[in-house]
């Protein structure tokens, strides 16, 4: 007796992390939604040290994984907000006062106030060297609630200025920073700024910053050739001034632009062609009348799910255009038009905040003629290949991270509840916002 206690403990001890969460366990007899290929009925999903071991009907449950019943349960890729601002401070105090608002990807132009301090590394509008991992806070109560939510993974960026920093991707499990970069840099975030400063206030308009964007990548070749130069053969030659501006731009394997009118997405495509560097469309409000264009280009697009409605504070005597309300009410028919057209597209919150409202902004798409299963790729597989990601996330594979989240009926009904969480195979409790 004593003997069967003793290997029942270790077999506990063998599955059970130091954290309490199973490290070896298998959900089985539930609806599993791999997204990378069709739904299993009724089948068993295998996880072993916060990866996913074997996906599948009728697969057995080895000797001493732990077992958790997953019948009248379904099982997802844990979802991924594709542009997010979630656990990052809120935007600096301008220089001429004031708290100032985190800023997101939807609020559209802004003056933005940097210090001169003088230097080539001094650039206004310029803080691409500034990386999500170094300001992310773990325990931002908008990480917790997007977790509870279901979401495992967020690409988060700084957002102010023109070009605004490094975005990184981070499973939203970790205590700690180091625990939660999936990968970085990301890309980096560009806006369309103007700026104000004590001095000639340049870039002061939105031609100004397309001019000022383009001076900065012709700054940026030319120092690389230097650098690459004097690597070669530094004897003789004067030593290149390190330029961290540049360095940032550099570093970044894509650049993200915002593009919400037709217009703006022609415009955008033409420019990211000209400076020859891979990029993102993010914002699409109208990619119901763009979806042409985005496909005649393999233009990828990240759409945000806060789509266009009337500002509360607006005059209610006021008459909105003809376009404006056809905007209002199209745009959530965007995503259908892009599927339909075969347009690479993701999601990402766009600013909201409450996980409940998201929900509802993607049943919005759905009701437009998006289908299901289109709307869960563009928040697990489509967004983790924006990022080169899809090695590892966006879907229930083999040898994937476990990421993953558990619900009692349809994702997207309106009352069917997160039961379980995991992520890098940590099994969180939504109810609790910690760990089992």
């Amino acid at each position: 007796m004593k003997r069967r206690q003793l290997l029942l403990a270790a077999a506990s001890a063998a599955a059970f992390g130091q954290s309490g969460s199973p490290d070896y366990f298998a959900i089985v007899n539930a609806a599993i939604h791999p997204v990378s290929g069709p739904a299993v009925g009724s089948g068993t999903l295998l996880v072993r040290n916060g990866l996913i071991e074997a996906v599948g009907a009728n697969l057995p449950v080895p000797a001493g994984a732990w077992t958790i019943e997953g019948k009248g349960l379904h099982v997802y890729p844990g979802l991924i907000d594709a542009l997010s601002h979630w656990g990052l401070p809120a935007a600096r105090p301008s220089a001429a006062g004031g708290a100032g608002r985190r800023r997101t990807p939807d609020d559209g132009p802004a003056n933005v106030q940097f210090p001169e301090e003088g230097g080539p590394e001094e650039r206004p509008s310029n803080t691409s060297w500034l990386k999500a991992s170094e300001l992310v806070q773990p325990n931002d109560a908008n990480l917790i609630a997007a977790r509870n939510a279901g979401y495992a993974t967020a690409v988060v960026f700084p957002s102010a200025g023109i070009f605004a920093g490094q975005g990184t991707a981070l499973n939203l499990g970790g205590g700690r920073v180091g625990d939660m970069v999936v990968g970085g840099p990301a890309g980096l975030y560009l806006t369309m700024a103007a700026v104000r400063s004590s001095g000639a206030g340049f870039p002061g308009s939105l031609m100004g910053s397309f001019a000022y964007i383009r001076q900065i990548y012709l700054d940026a070749r030319h120092y690389k050739l230097a650098k690459a130069m004097y690597a070669e053969n530094p004897r003789g030659l004067p030593r290149p001034s390190y330029d961290r501006a540049l360095e940032g731009v550099l570093e970044a394997p894509r650049i993200l632009l915002p593009a919400n009118r037709r217009v703006e997405m022609e415009r955008m495509i033409h420019f990211a062609q000209e400076l020859k560097v891979p990029y993102l469309l993010y914002g699409g409000v109208e990619s119901w009348r763009s979806a042409g264009i985005l496909k005649a280009a393999n233009a990828p697009l990240l759409v945000s799910l806060r789509w266009p409605q009337r500002d509360r504070e607006a005059d209610p005597e006021a008459v909105d255009s003809l376009r404006t309300l056809e905007t209002r009410e199209l745009a959530p028919s965007g995503p259908s038009a892009l599927e339909k057209a075969g347009v690479p597209f993701a999601f990402y919150s766009g600013g909201i905040e409450r996980p409940a409202d998201i929900r509802k902004a993607v049943r919005r798409a759905v009701d437009a003629g998006l289908s299901n299963e289109g709307a869960l790729r563009a928040m697990t597989l489509h967004a983790a290949r924006m990022y080169g990601l899809h090695d590892r996330l966006g879907s229930l594979e083999a040898g994937k991270i476990a990421n993953l989240f558990v619900t009692d009926g349809d994702w997207l009904a309106e009352k069917t509840a997160v039961k379980m969480v995991f992520i890098d195979g940590r099994k969180w409790e939504p109810s609790a916002g910690r760990p089992e």
